[in-house]
């Protein structure tokens, strides 16, 4: 049984189809793999729409995982950091809900890709940062980035809070959605795979172009 995290270094980067594409990778290679969500705000709908991405990429239909809201357990209609959008809805954020939903999956597939939300701080609770969540979990850390001015900077501080509490970074996915200038893009990837590979040797570095990721390689052998 594996959890993988994917994260971001912002909210919109390319988080919801690098857990879909990796997933559907991983079924190519006759792994048994899940995606959950660790909590969706800015939906009407029990299904989270990144779970519904996540099939669709996947190329499979919704699942019963997904109609009785494991894959999903915790949804808000607002869009905003989880903590406000429950506070909006006088609701409390029970992070047991997640870690049961977790296992629950964990018993019935090898691999479950748990997608966050937004950032590695962004705010569950009151108390709690999505990152300290995943260290009380100990799950090793996916990092989805681009080529979007300022992303050296979120890249490098994401990277520190992750090894600050002391979590593996499994990889890092460079999306290059966010091309729009080629100098900028191409020093951007060059600095931070040169930056993983010294710091982070045991990390993947991979390539989101469209819906194809490259660097695929050996993926399939670290879980």
């Amino acid at each position: 049984m594996t959890t993988l995290f994917i994260t971001g270094i912002d909210t919109d980067i390319g988080k919801t189809y690098a857990t879909g594409i990796l997933a559907r990778h991983l079924l190519s290679c006759g792994k048994s793999v899940i995606t959950q969500k660790l909590i969706q705000t800015g939906v009407a709908t029990p299904i989270a729409d990144d779970i519904r991405t996540h099939r669709t990429l996947m190329n499979v239909p919704l699942m019963d995982v997904d109609t009785d809201g494991t894959t999903c357990p915790l949804t808000f209609v607002k869009p905003a950091s989880p903590h406000l959008s429950a506070r909006l809805e006088n609701r409390t954020i029970n992070l047991d809900d997640i870690t049961h939903a977790t296992a629950r999956l964990n018993a019935r597939f090898d691999i479950v890709l748990l997608e966050g939300a937004g950032g590695v701080l962004v705010p569950m609770t009151d108390d709690v940062l999505t990152l300290d969540y995943i260290a009380t979990q100990s799950y090793p850390v996916l990092v989805v980035t681009s080529a979007r001015l300022g992303s050296i900077n979120h890249t490098l501080l994401t990277l520190e809070a992750i090894q600050t509490r002391g979590l593996t970074l499994w990889g890092v996915v460079f999306n290059h959605h966010f091309d729009t200038d080629p100098d900028i893009s191409t020093d951007t990837q060059d600095y931070l795979q040169s930056h993983v590979a010294h710091h982070y040797p045991s990390a993947i570095f991979m390539e989101l172009v469209g819906d194809e990721i490259t660097g695929f390689d050996d993926v399939a052998d670290k879980f």
